[in-house]
């Protein structure tokens, strides 16, 4: 279909090596653009006061069209205008301040600095600066997040809780989950931690440093993840959820012994799980269970249920969101019965995903997507850091839920090696022999692949020793099919039933033939299995040459296709290029439809929601 500029595009993957898993509409809150503090651009302007001149919050909100109130970090290859609209947030700055001011027991007056860290994937983020040096951040959430009001409390009461267990998270100075106040926005003031992002750092750390690193995260994840907690979901202030939805939730502490801790955590509940799968698009408007989940089965069927009530009430045909994937469809709208079938037949299967190891089902919480960005350090010499290196700060818990420790079993996707699987064996990588003997071009490249290599490695010797639970759990056989399956049942349909179709497959083929287990629930026929082959492995097709066209553009997963803002242009240009290219190559019946399907012009979104 394409024909490509092999030796630019070749080059391109080898450096950044761009992440192809599943996307669609619903994957953009995950992995298509910046998702932390740490991952913003700090290039926002300053607005600073003098002595002769203090800084008026009033004279910021004359121009509503400036950076404060925009995405700006970033564009959009297809529906650019709607997306940058989803993401503007005005909101009374003059109000902002005098919120900051209540919460820091100051004078709006002492206000010296005000700037835009930079847009996230959830909020757009400030630093504001005392005049007695105190900083802190404003983090302001965009209208498209929802729940917004159950992401925003259980978000402050997250961070508060951790932060009360000796883990290192910023500290929360005020909040609110509403936007009736004097900013006219929901918010969340909290303390700004000095240090430096790893993100900032990663290419120049050395294997002594990332060592250090790797055993200080695993030894934060081991904490977190030991905390007892009596039901899934996720964490609300009492008092909070009580308002948010009228029902108490499920109290924290009351299966602790100390009363000093009982008394403490009491503040605290377990309520509705804010993961975005179960909220997201029209799902937001449905009456379903969403926690707290008190045991693991209702954790396992709770988004497959939800997606059913979703297809039974908003259920449309539609062709599949994943533009280049349409030809395998025959360009023809899917019927939203293929999916509920599969559902249904999951929900059969789904008993029999729950681990028999008891724990493996104990709840507990781990950071929802960690990255490189979430983590700042500051440079030292003590103990802890033989090699100079501290973690400091641990941001980003928008969605964090307590769950299945097997549904947290995972390696971190920086510090992955790409595959599920951990091998009994770990060998501990190394440059090739003649690095030295290499071009300078070749060598930075090896470095760039060697250090995630040694991240994986010495995050797995870890791990093994100190957080023991979680590494029985992903060395278990089945626990990233587990995962996987769960997940795709749970994933909001976009036109394509495919990847539940295919591990339901996978889980009757291989039935174990335990005398304990009742026959298999379901079944399918011959003709089913190799027509779902054949799809499957068409769409393998189709994943490739979208591989090829993002690796060409450099863009974020389509078909929303996130570009730094400064690689817009030349993106959009690429994109077109590619076009015309497609359709001059084409076949005369498939020029039409190239035309309507093609992955970089704007379509309807709201088809999706």
């Amino acid at each position: 279909m394409f024909s490509l500029r092999a030796t630019k595009a070749a080059r391109f993957l080898r450096l950044s090596r761009p992440n192809v898993s599943s996307t669609s509409l619903f994957h953009r809150h995950v992995n298509c653009r910046p998702s932390s503090l740490g991952a913003l651009y700090l290039n926002g302007r300053s607005f600073t006061s003098t002595r002769t001149n203090r800084l008026d919050p009033r004279s910021l909100m004359k121009d509503l069209d400036s950076e404060l109130f925009n995405y700006t970090i970033g564009r959009f290859l297809t529906n650019d205008a709607e997306n940058l609209r989803q993401r503007r947030r005005v909101f009374d700055i003059p109000g902002l301040f005098e919120i900051i001011a209540k919460a820091m027991n100051c004078k709006t007056e002492q206000i010296v600095d005000f700037r835009k860290l930079g847009d996230g994937v959830y909020n757009r983020v400030f630093l504001v600066t005392l005049d007695t040096n105190t900083q802190l951040v404003a983090s302001i959430p965009y209208p498209v997040i929802a729940p917004k009001t159950y992401i925003v409390a259980s978000e402050v009461a997250t961070m508060d809780f951790l932060r009360s267990k000796g883990l290192p998270i910023p500290k929360i100075y005020g909040y609110s989950f509403k936007a009736d106040n004097e900013a006219n926005t929901e918010y969340i003031l909290m303390e700004y931690v000095k240090g430096t992002d790893i993100s900032k750092i990663w290419n120049s750390l050395g294997e002594d440093e990332i060592a250090s690193l790797m055993k200080q995260l695993v030894k934060v994840e081991s904490t977190m993840m030991s905390i007892p907690f009596p039901a899934g979901g996720c964490i609300y202030y009492a008092k909070d959820l009580k308002e948010i939805t009228g029902k108490e939730g499920i109290p924290i502490g009351q299966q602790q012994n100390e009363p000093g801790v009982a008394l403490e955590e009491a503040r605290f509940c377990m309520g509705p799980d804010v993961s975005i799968n179960l909220w997201y698009g029209h799902r937001e408007q449905l009456d379903v269970f969403r926690g707290p989940y008190e045991d693991t089965e209702s954790v396992v069927v709770a988004g497959a249920k939800k997606e059913m009530a979703y297809l039974d009430q908003f259920g449309t045909p539609r062709l599949p969101v994943r533009h280049l994937r349409r030809k395998c469809y025959d360009y023809k709208q899917q019927s939203p019965l293929d999916h509920a079938t599969n559902l249904k037949r999951y929900l059969l299967l789904a008993p029999f995903l729950v681990p028999r190891d008891p724990s493996m089902n104990v709840f507990c919480i781990r950071h929802p997507n960690l990255t490189e960005g979430s983590i700042r350090v500051t440079f030292t010499g003590s103990s802890d850091a033989p090699s100079g290196i501290q973690i400091v700060s641990v941001s980003d818990w928008q969605n964090a839920s307590v769950l299945p420790l097997f549904m947290h079993a995972a390696i971190p996707a920086w510090v992955s090696n790409g595959e599920d699987k951990v091998p009994k064996s770990m060998v501990k990588p190394t440059l090739p022999e003649d690095f030295e003997e290499l071009p300078a071009e070749e060598q930075q490249y090896q470095m760039e692949l060697l250090r995630p290599e040694l991240a994986h490695y010495y995050y797995v010797m870890n791990m093994e020793v100190c957080n023991e639970r979680n590494y029985k759990a992903i060395m278990d056989p089945l626990n990233a099919f587990r995962r996987k399956i769960i997940t795709y049942a749970s994933n909001p349909w976009e036109g394509e039933t495919i990847e539940l179709l295919h591990m339901l497959i996978e889980f009757v083929h291989n039935w174990p033939t335990d005398k304990d287990l009742p026959p298999c629930p379901v079944s399918f026929t011959s003709e089913e299995v190799q027509a779902e082959q054949k799809l499957y492995d068409d769409l393998r097709g189709a994943d490739r040459r979208e591989m090829i066209v993002r690796m060409v553009t450099r863009c974020g997963p389509l078909p929303e296709a996130w570009v730094p803002a400064e690689h817009y242009e030349e993106a959009k240009a690429m994109a077109q290029e590619l076009k015309q290219e497609a359709l001059e190559k084409s076949e005369p019946h498939e020029y039409e439809k190239i035309n309507e399907n093609w992955p970089f012009d704007d379509f309807d979104e709201k088809v999706y929601l």
